[in-house]
């Protein structure tokens, strides 16, 4: 929130400062700042303790870590950009110098984006935001695979050609709006969708297949769950009022938010308008379940009732008792917009437990927001639960209260414990939360 309020102050100390700025060019630097938080550039490259949008955040990819560019207007980052320029390395993923980018800049999704919107967006980053010295930092990926020509092959192969995306007749238009914003600037696909083993998404748009926003693999200790419309493991239990309010609060009745989407929330969502946050829930919720067999979530209050007599001897309940209840509860439903229920929660049922073990391991923070100023931690238990002890309360939570995950193993802990994933990113809208 601080990059974010910097980066507010000093586009508007720039516009102040310059005379030349009239008042069209003022309402598309207006417009191109609104577009830069929905697509939330602030968080990919500005640096921890860096100035915003000055570049130089790692980024860890499968070959090494590469590093985020300078897109302020000094001669370091987009001073010598002309709009043809930029827009080449947003839409198309071409530097200046004619190199392909990495795709950790989501240029595959980007190619979507309206011109008159990079337009925008141009105006912004040229005239909105404060020029930062700072010069770009080379990637850390050893030779061969530094490379850059193969990228050329891999953008000819994987990324879409870049068009304006046409009206389809009779389509709604928040629900169209929506598909814009996710599937474009939101790029939330970059993080929710599958990757082939050539690292290329499996599916850009809803139109590409069920794959589009299914889930993701393991990514710094995390996955990004599935935004699809089923009740185990996607949204299907979420109404679209609950999504709304959880992407700008970062928390709903029932949810609350930590992780890689705290960023997104704090930086994009909590200042994106009412209709777009509806346009996107609407959208989402468009979206058909992976499974169309999945069956909601049914309470079942035997866990809960026995840990209620004193009864902790299944695996992992008395681990629970001294853990867990006091925010949770020993029903599993939590409190109300601050400690989320486990009780139904897809991040628990969830194939791939990874998040569940992390959070457990080094917690996390429910940020605060405009609309939502109070903040809450879940504490680490890295340091005071063993492997087993971790895996026993992790299966606990997954096999009670109806909750359908299968049980975990010492070793899958020791794996992420192994690794020190003390990390801020990933899994994404609601982590533990529920219902989603």
């Amino acid at each position: 929130m601080k990059a974010r309020l910097i980066a507010s102050f000093a586009a508007s100390l720039a516009l102040l400062g310059n005379c030349s700025v009239s008042a069209a060019d003022a309402d598309l630097i207006k417009q191109g700042e609104y577009l830069a938080r929905a697509g939330d550039c602030v968080a990919c490259h500005t640096a921890k303790g860096g100035k915003p949008f000055a570049g130089g955040l790692p980024m860890e990819t499968p070959i090494g870590v590469i590093y985020s560019t300078n897109i302020t207007p000094d001669k370091t980052g987009l001073g010598a950009y002309s709009f043809a320029d930029f827009d080449k390395a947003v839409r198309h993923g071409v530097a200046k110098s004619g190199s392909t980018l990495y795709p950790a800049m989501p240029y595959p999704s980007y190619a979507r984006v309206s011109e008159s919107d990079m337009q925008a967006l141009y105006a912004y980053f040229m005239k909105g935001v404060e020029p930062v010295a700072q010069e770009n930092r080379a990637s850390d990926i050893p030779w061969p695979l530094s490379m850059r020509w193969p990228l050329a092959a891999w953008r000819w192969m994987f990324a879409p050609p870049v068009a304006d995306t046409p009206e389809v007749a009779g389509a709604d238009p928040v629900i169209s709006r929506g598909a814009y914003l996710v599937e474009g600037l939101g790029h939330c696909g970059a993080c929710h969708t599958p990757r082939a083993l050539t690292m290329q998404e499996k599916a850009l748009s809803a139109a590409d297949g069920s794959a589009f926003l299914s889930g993701s693999a393991p990514l710094e200790g995390w996955i990004a769950k599935s935004l699809r419309g089923d009740h185990k493991d996607g949204l299907g239990s979420w109404s679209e009022e609950q999504l709304v309010q959880f992407l700008k609060t970062g928390r709903s009745d029932r949810s609350a938010v930590f992780g890689g989407m705290s960023d997104v929330v704090v930086h994009s969502m909590q200042y994106m308008s009412q209709d777009d946050l509806t346009a996107i829930a609407r959208y989402l919720k468009s979206l058909p379940a992976m499974d169309p067999q999945n069956p909601p979530h049914q309470y079942d209050k035997q866990v809960a009732e026995a840990l209620w007599k004193g009864d902790d001897s299944r695996p992992g309940a008395s681990v629970y008792i001294d853990n867990c209840a006091a925010c949770h509860r020993t029903d599993g439903h939590g409190y109300t917009r601050v400690f989320p229920a486990l009780a139904g929660n897809p991040v628990v049922q969830t194939a791939d437990a990874t998040s569940l073990i992390n959070i457990v391991l080094n917690g996390g923070t429910l940020p605060a927001t405009h609309t939502a100023p109070s903040t809450f931690t879940m504490p680490a238990f890295a340091w005071r639960l063993s492997d087993q002890e971790v895996a026993d309360v992790v299966s606990f939570v997954r096999g009670s209260w109806g909750n359908k995950g299968a049980a975990v193993k010492a070793s899958d802990v020791a794996d992420l414990r192994k690794n020190d994933m003390h990390t801020t990113s990933g899994d994404d809208l609601g982590q533990v939360t529920q219902p989603h």
